[in-house]
């Protein structure tokens, strides 16, 4: 995933993103905790993409807001 792919997406496809992603995370996160997690790196991944799709969203609320309305 990555940048140019997440602007071409509406808010709310964008907060569906968000939603599983914060799921898989603690999905993840509940695996490490028992000792289960296979895959150390995919937590870093899953928390960089959550990062990626909050700024994302957070650029697209500050155009909206930043645009006069007519």
């Amino acid at each position: 995933m990555n940048a140019t792919e997440l602007r071409g997406k509406t808010p709310d496809e964008l907060r569906t993103q968000l939603n599983d992603l914060k799921k898989e995370a603690f999905n993840l996160r509940f695996q490490q905790a028992t000792n289960q997690l296979e895959n150390t790196a995919r937590m870093r991944t899953v928390k960089r993409d959550v990062a990626r799709v909050m700024t994302i969203l957070n650029e697209k609320a500050r155009d909206a807001a930043s645009q006069p309305e007519a």
